[in-house]
């Protein structure tokens, strides 16, 4: 019997949980998360990671694992990733891919060597300082200086993506890009599910969601881990919500101020997130808004999988 994963893809507060969890069931699997800040423990609001109750229906992998204090990376991630798929594979059930990270997912659909990958702690902590006392468009200009290839694949805002270039370049290194020359893995079949809304819609959960995190306690989970001894350096602590909240906590913005850049954080985010998806040609894309509930979307997508 030929091998399957099934990765349930699609941007941030579409609804990826949701339908990932139904699909699982549906198929028999488990699921193994794609998603670069629901893996760490304590950062349970920020992350939207899924309740206790969803994941009693299904059991989920990498999710609540990492410590926040430690480096994490697509390498380890990589690592992880598979051998939750293998013991799914093992235990006779399949596994079941949810998130919107896309590098990660990439790390388990093609051939990715990340034996050479650099990690140097002490020039990614000085470019962040630099980053933090002159700005994006500082550090971003520095790029397009030292490697005006990666800058021109990498949007001056991704801070993230720009520093971790920034170092590669300082380091002799030159970042790849992951978009061209890829190969399938051919450890397993890959069987691909997109979920987008229109875009108000989609807008108006990530407004939602944003809104029902902050009366949830995201700034006290913040504060928490702050006293933990994280600091705005922590990769853990960049993502979209935690990186706001330090600012404000920070008193560099009010709460109203803090609230509306994440939600437009978020909406950019989103963004990304699709144009990323959309390269991947084997996607099977579900526009959720074109049904009448949840249920009849879902039903579709049974019947479309029934045929791969």
């Amino acid at each position: 019997m030929e091998r399957k994963i099934i990765a349930v893809c699609g941007p941030t507060a579409v609804g990826k949980t949701e339908y990932a969890i139904e699909i699982a069931l549906h198929a028999g699997g488990e699921i193994v998360s794609c998603d670069s800040m629901q893996l760490y423990k304590y950062m349970n609001i920020g992350s939207a990671k899924p309740t206790p109750e969803e994941q009693a229906k299904v059991k989920h992998y990498l999710v609540d694992q990492i410590d926040p204090a430690m480096p994490f990376s697509a390498a380890r991630y990589q690592k992880l990733a598979k051998a939750a798929i293998e013991e799914i594979f093992s235990s006779g059930k399949t596994p079941v891919i949810c998130g919107g990270t896309g590098l990660y997912l990439n790390s388990l659909l093609y051939d990715m060597d990340f034996a050479a990958e650099p990690d140097h702690e002490g020039t990614r902590e000085a470019i962040y300082k630099e980053y933090d006392k002159y700005g994006s468009e500082h550090i971003y200009k520095k790029l397009m200086a030292i490697d005006p290839e990666a800058a021109s694949r990498i949007h001056p805002h991704n801070v993230k993506k720009v520093v971790r270039a920034l170092e590669a370049a300082e380091e002799g290194d030159r970042v790849k890009d992951f978009a061209r020359d890829l190969k399938p893995t051919k450890d397993y079949a890959a069987v691909l599910i997109g979920l987008t809304r229109d875009r108000a819609e989609l807008y108006d959960r990530i407004n939602q969601r944003v809104d029902k995190l902050i009366e949830a306690g995201l700034v006290d989970e913040v504060k928490g881990l702050m006293d933990m001894g994280l600091t705005e350096y922590d990769i853990s602590m960049k993502g979209i919500g935690y990186k706001e909240v330090i600012a404000y906590l920070q008193n560099e913005c009010s709460l109203a101020e803090t609230v509306e850049l994440i939600k437009k954080n978020t909406r950019h985010f989103a963004k990304r997130q699709m144009t990323w998806f959309r390269r991947y040609k084997d996607m099977k894309w579900f526009c959720i808004s074109d049904y009448a509930d949840d249920r009849s979307c879902q039903e579709d997508i049974f019947k479309w999988m029934e045929k791969k």
